[in-house]
């Protein structure tokens, strides 16, 4: 059974801090686009401002389906989960903001000598709701490195 929160508890920022992987799921507003989901997980990328706030450092590597998304409607959710200790799913249901690589708020988030090779962009998320539920049927993984 899930639980929700208007904002993320102390529990869930040391926890969220502490994984290795999270996903990223975004939808256009037309009805012929796609639900877009993306693996994210380089070390030292996601970060908690507060309760409410949080960000990510954009790689490339893949499309910019997220940016796209984001641009035109700001929906977005972040999911972690557990694959080793208890089990749990945290999902943080927000509004995202872009900036852009050379932009002053990327800048300003990430000096030059602190990006990660392939840096594009900040994902900012506003979060409105917090969700954590069991994550029962989520099987152990050994986490091999970057």
């Amino acid at each position: 059974m899930a639980n929700f929160w208007e904002q993320l508890q102390p529990e869930h920022i040391s926890w969220i801090l502490a994984q290795k992987l999270f996903w990223v799921a975004t939808s256009p507003l037309s009805l012929d686009g796609h639900i877009n989901v993306s693996p994210k997980g380089v070390a030292g990328t996601f970060y908690v401002i507060n309760e409410r706030k949080v960000w990510y450092e954009d790689l490339t590597g893949s499309g910019i389906e997220t940016i796209f998304h984001l641009r035109e409607n700001g929906r977005i959710t972040v999911m972690f989960s557990a694959f080793e200790g208890p089990p749990r799913i945290v999902r943080l249901f927000g509004k995202g903001t872009v900036h852009e690589f050379g932009t002053k708020q990327y800048t300003d988030l990430i000096p030059p000598e602190k990006r990660t090779p392939g840096s594009r962009a900040v994902i900012m998320v506003d979060v409105y709701q917090v969700s954590s539920s069991c994550g029962y049927a989520v099987p152990f993984y050994s986490y091999q490195g970057e």
